[in-house]
């Protein structure tokens, strides 16, 4: 079994650390029966996630996460997992306060979606993605690593 996370934040600040973000990862990889994976997470800025936003999702201005997972077409389950995940710390703060939680759950829930789309997961666009069985897991999840964080 090999799981291999990459943390990347040049010249961005993040309020955890690269080892919290990393074991944050791996735990979700676990969890979900994962065995084989080589995984990054970037945290960038504001007008990066918007630059990929545009060019990859045809979304315009920034977001908090996006994942791409790399699967060979018409495989149903590859034997490793490949995939990117880029975070936007400054647009988790901003989300972090509309939500009423601090910005390490917040960045803590951002791993944890992108991991889970990396995966395969996915959930509807708007208000219906809250009730949707990936964002369940991802909330499932969370909880589970609060409980066994020092």
């Amino acid at each position: 079994m090999t799981l291999a996370v990459a943390v990347a934040a040049d010249g961005v600040r993040i309020p955890v650390s690269r080892a919290r973000v990393r074991g944050i990862a791996l735990n979700v990889l676990r969890a979900e029966g994962v065995r084989e994976a080589l995984v990054s997470l970037a945290f960038v800025t504001t007008r990066a996630i918007a630059h990929l936003n545009r060019r990859h999702l045809g979304h315009p201005g920034s977001t908090d996460v996006i994942a791409f997972g790399f699967t060979a077409p018409g495989k149903a389950k590859p034997k490793l997992l490949v995939g990117d995940i880029y975070i936007a710390p400054v647009v988790a703060r901003r989300n972090a306060r509309a939500f009423g939680v601090g910005v390490r759950e917040e960045i803590a829930r951002l791993i944890v979606h992108g991991v889970l789309h990396v995966i395969g997961h996915d959930h509807p666009a708007g208000q219906k993605r809250g009730e949707s069985p990936m964002w369940r897991r991802q909330e499932a999840l969370l909880r589970r690593l609060e409980r066994s964080s020092p």
